[in-house]
């Protein structure tokens, strides 16, 4: 008789299965709790793939689409399947290069074959194939070298040339019909369990993979064309493809060569040149704009930027005032609060708008105001004798988390206004399939700059970025469309310095912290990047806001 083994679901059910059953069999039992088919298994606070066998007496949690975790492995599973429809249509010779995300989806490039709307219906329908056969996702390890024969026999040098800076003896490979692929996340147990999902005809060789998200768990949205924002993310990865970076493993070669120093002067430099070509942007409309308003997502170098912007815009002859939206906060008995009885400091009902408006109306009337101070402890404004009056070349730089929102600066003319959406838009990918998410760029930044600045632990930082995200989700990016300029603050260089500092914060994150998977996670995307000293990074650098010894901090 099989030794029975006790699984506890949840921390609150208990069965027991025989001996080394497999989670995909076990969740047949726990799928009633769930809205979509079960994807991944979290198994003693690790995150694990559905052909685990249990040995032990464990705690089990299951992850569906409409999670965070469930998510991201839907989007892997779903890009593999892309991945083979392609080369069942076409062969082995035609590729797709899976690019960044947007919208609600991934961008993505068919390589070596032209793209039209027929043809990308034609791998819709392939895809829907695929998920009919209900193949099974096999995840295997492999030998690193091995495996580094075997892609250079498919010609897939991309992946060849990114084991080379990996030095783990094996690597996880995933099968899917004929067709094997490197992806550093878990995927779905089989393609039965993908079965929503939509390709959109952009331009040229260009479309979009949508599917279900956490917002929207219940179906694909349709996809709706940001063209700011993708043309930025267009922009820096040709800039990318003509310095020759444009994956992890070109970076890694130039660093292996001891070329890390070029590649940091080139990234500043592209850098330097938006905010070179926003400030004459503004000067163009010399006379008229008065306010320049930036906005974006948590880390994207907001602080730094709008101090770099003012002395550009000063070289215009201008003179740029900054004023905190901090220090408009109500006053704490005034502020609002969720349903849980906390404090909503994120909500813009949370500012005194009436006042910020007020102030604003005055100061472009050429009056002069009395600027308040917000005292944090103790919950109010105060006056201290700051005052303001503007001159006719006299420009205010607001930056903060409502900046885009015309609620917030609703006494003033839309003409009058400059507004910039800012944020790491990333081009470098792993390689040609596995992407480098935006988010886990600017999640890297905080991490270390929460540690520096306010002593925070790793942990601290990933339990609390669900929330950061439904802010940025709620207050950001529906204004992103309305801007006058985007800048985007990804430095094609920085993860390797990142790594430096992140790595060891992620390793301090416990075994039984509920960050810890995501801590992995983190740990194993970074093996893809050989670390860069921060030595040769200037002083006035976006990433010394996050990695400290900035010559913009406060003395």
């Amino acid at each position: 008789m099989d030794r029975m083994v006790k699984v506890t679901f949840h921390n609150k059910i208990t069965k027991e299965f025989p001996n080394k059953t497999p989670l995909s069999e076990i969740k047949h039992t726990f799928q009633k709790y769930y809205n979509y088919p079960i994807l991944v298994a979290n198994l003693d606070n690790h995150i694990v793939n559905l052909s685990r066998e249990v040995e032990r007496k464990c705690n089990i949690d299951f992850f569906d689409r409409s999670s965070v975790e469930g998510n991201a492995v839907y989007a892997s599973s779903v890009q593999f399947m892309l991945i083979l429809a392609i080369k069942r249509l076409f062969g082995k010779e035609v590729d797709v290069k899976i690019e960044h995300s947007i919208d609600k989806g991934i961008y993505c490039e068919l390589i070596n074959h032209r793209l039209d709307k027929v043809i990308l219906k034609s791998i819709e329908d392939e895809m829907h194939k695929i998920e009919q056969e209900d193949l099974s996702f096999i995840k295997l390890s492999v030998d690193r070298l091995e495996a580094m024969k075997y892609f250079k026999q498919e010609k897939q040098m991309d992946k060849v040339n990114v084991f080379k800076y990996i030095s783990n003896t094996y690597v996880n490979l995933y099968r899917l019909d004929d067709i094997y692929d490197y992806f550093f996340t878990e995927l779905a147990s089989s393609t039965g369990d993908i079965n929503d999902f939509k390709l959109t005809y952009i331009k040229g060789n260009g479309f979009s993979l949508a599917y279900p998200n956490t917002t929207n768990p219940e179906c694909t949205l349709d996809y709706v064309h940001h063209s700011k924002v993708f043309d930025k993310f267009l922009d820096y990865t040709n800039w990318g493809s003509k310095i020759g970076i444009s994956n992890a493993a070109d970076l890694n070669e130039l660093v292996s060569l001891g070329k890390y120093n070029e590649v940091i002067r080139l990234a500043e430099a592209n850098f330097e040149n938006q905010l070179a070509q926003v400030s004459a942007m503004v000067n163009e409309r010399k006379g008229k704009v008065k306010l320049v308003l930036m906005a974006g997502p948590s880390s994207s170098g907001k602080t730094t930027s709008s101090k770099k912007l003012a002395i550009y815009l000063q070289t215009y002859g201008f003179r740029t005032h900054s004023i905190s939206i901090d220090d408009y906060f109500k006053d704490r008995v005034e502020t609002p609060k969720l349903s849980n009885g906390d404090y909503d400091f994120e909500s813009i009902n949370a500012i005194d708008i009436d006042l910020f408006n007020k102030h604003l109306t005055k100061l472009l009337d050429g009056e002069k105001i009395e600027l308040p101070t917000y005292n944090f402890v103790l919950g109010k404004k105060e006056y201290k004798g700051k005052t303001l009056q503007l001159g006719a070349n006299d420009i205010i730089v607001i930056e903060g988390l409502h900046a885009l929102n015309d609620e917030l600066t609703m006494a003033v003319d839309r003409k009058n206004k400059f507004k910039i959406y800012i944020s790491p838009l990333t081009q470098i990918n792993i390689d040609n399939h596995s992407r480098v998410h935006t988010s886990d760029t600017r999640r890297l930044r905080r991490i270390i700059r929460d540690n520096k600045t306010r002593g925070n632990l790793a942990s601290d930082t990933l339990n609390m970025w669900d929330n950061v995200r439904q802010g940025e989700e709620n207050y950001i990016f529906p204004f992103q469309d309305d801007v006058d300029a985007i800048i985007n603050t990804a430095l094609v260089y920085e993860i390797g310095v990142l790594k430096t500092y992140a790595e060891p914060l992620l390793f301090s994150v416990a075994e039984d912290d509920p960050a810890y998977p995501e801590a992995i996670r983190l740990i194993n995307f970074l093996r893809n990047f050989l670390p860069i000293p921060s030595d040769e990074v200037p002083k006035d650098s976006i990433l010394r806001e996050f990695i400290g010894g900035s010559g913009f901090e406060e003395k």
